[in-house]
């Protein structure tokens, strides 16, 4: 179309000056062709200019506005303009979005060209680096010699966890993965949780070797000299004694384990029950006694009310727990008291005794799993090590918090600090003259 609307304009011009030349002569008609051609193309002239004009800065001139041919061609250029400019209004959009996502992202994200230069990073990697700008070498923000060593190994495939001087105290891995054009993209990433995590694995591990080691190689000891020498029925049955102690450990230590891993990864909340702490405390301090055989004076006193909302078996486990460390750990002579009483809008449950003690620096990981501040004693006293750790659990299901006061020499005090929310208050005492369903 737009050749035939051109060809129809020359067209007309030239039947103009035959026109002309039959009416006015030859030499009118050359002068009327000869304005008609120059005329032509100085529109044409004119209106290439203005498009040239407009094609150096698309995006801030206007498209030239024109009839005819060139009317026809630009309407079409318009409509490419303006569907370009829409996308390029939608890509911008939808990046600005994506870098408003990334930027919220805790990890840090750096972009490097093939010369290992910043082209782009999130806020993230700007804080953790202290990156400024773009076109900058790498190395003149992460300087660490493990970094630049990886960065420059080329086998991406063991990153480095390094500590960074914007957030002390924390661990960082930093990862690299090649993209096209031999860029790279460097990820920053807290690890500092599952470092932790990591290392107590380790040591929980090691731990539960180290403590399965002693009665297996018990065991198996005493069981290879029962079979290889002919003994006398004493030292026989001592050594079967041994093994069966020994066997008993190894199933307490299986037990505790069992309980602790049901406290850390149950997802669902203890079924809970009135609780009488009262008739609970005085039956397990006769256990303790038991136990004990005499060789300790065990007190309970109650003060507080006595019924409770918790889970019963698991209650009932804690506050064992609490005896039984009592009086392996209190020398004989000692004195052991259980205390349940209101104080501080809490309900506290104490077994104190007048035991060996524990010095300072050990009562913020008397909890921790396995922890010994005495390990040959603990072993000898029969603990698994896991007690305090289950008690600890246990408060903390129901809200509470378990509370250690100790002194060397002096004795230790273990309170179960309960929720004021936990007791159940007493029922109204009825008039003994009313009968059961009236109301007054």
């Amino acid at each position: 179309m737009i050749w035939l609307r051109s060809l129809l304009i020359v067209s007309v011009g030239l039947a103009v000056a035959l026109v002309c030349a039959w009416l006015f002569g030859d030499t009118f008609a050359a002068r009327w062709l000869a304005f008609f051609l120059v005329a032509y193309a100085l529109v044409n002239t004119s209106l290439l200019s203005r498009l040239h004009h407009w094609a150096i800065l698309p995006g801030q001139r206007e498209l030239p506005i024109a009839n005819g041919a060139w009317g026809h061609m630009l309407d079409r250029l318009s409509r490419v303009v303006k569907d370009a400019t829409e996308r390029r209004e939608e890509l911008a959009a939808e990046l600005t979005q994506l870098h408003s996502a990334v930027d919220r992202l805790p990890d840090g994200l750096v972009v490097l060209d093939r010369f290992d230069h910043v082209s782009w990073c999130n806020n993230a990697a700007a804080e953790l680096h202290g990156i400024f700008g773009a076109g900058r070498p790498l190395h003149l923000f992460v300087r660490q010699p493990e970094f630049l060593a990886y960065l420059e190994g080329g086998d991406f495939s063991r990153p480095p966890v390094l500590a960074l001087p914007a957030r002390p105290g924390r661990l960082y891995e930093m990862r690299l993965h090649r993209t096209e054009g031999g860029a790279k993209l460097l990820i920053t990433r807290d690890v500092t949780e599952q470092e932790k995590l990591d290392a107590m694995r380790r040591d929980f591990v090691a731990n539960v070797s180290h403590e399965l080691r002693t009665p297996v190689t018990v065991i198996g000891g005493f069981a290879e000299t029962l079979l290889d020498l002919e003994l006398d029925e004493p030292t026989r049955r001592e050594y079967l004694g041994t093994i069966l102690r020994q066997s008993r450990t190894l199933q307490r230590l299986v037990e505790d384990l069992l309980i602790l891993s049901s406290l850390e990864t149950s997802a669902t909340p203890p079924a809970e029950e009135r609780v009488d702490v009262h008739a609970l405390v005085q039956t397990l301090a006769a256990e303790a006694r038991a136990l004990s055989q005499g060789r300790h004076t065990i007190e309970v006193h109650l003060e507080a009310p006595p019924l409770v909302r918790a889970p019963p078996a698991e209650l009932e486990s804690a506050v064992r727990n609490l005896l039984s460390n009592a009086v392996r750990y209190t020398p004989d002579g000692g004195r052991i008291d259980v205390d349940w009483r209101y104080r501080d809008d809490e309900a506290w449950l104490t077994v104190r005794d007048t035991g060996i003690g524990i010095a300072p620096e050990h009562l913020p990981r008397l909890t921790e799993r396995f922890y010994r501040v005495d390990r040959g004693r603990s072993r000898d006293s029969g603990g698994t090590g896991l007690g305090l750790a289950i008690v600890k659990h246990i408060v903390q299901r129901v809200g509470g918090q378990l509370h250690i006061e100790s002194a060397l020499g002096q004795g230790s005090a273990f309170t179960l600090r309960l929720p004021a929310e936990r007791l159940v208050p007493p029922e109204p005492e009825r008039p003994r003259d009313a009968p059961v369903g009236e109301a007054r």
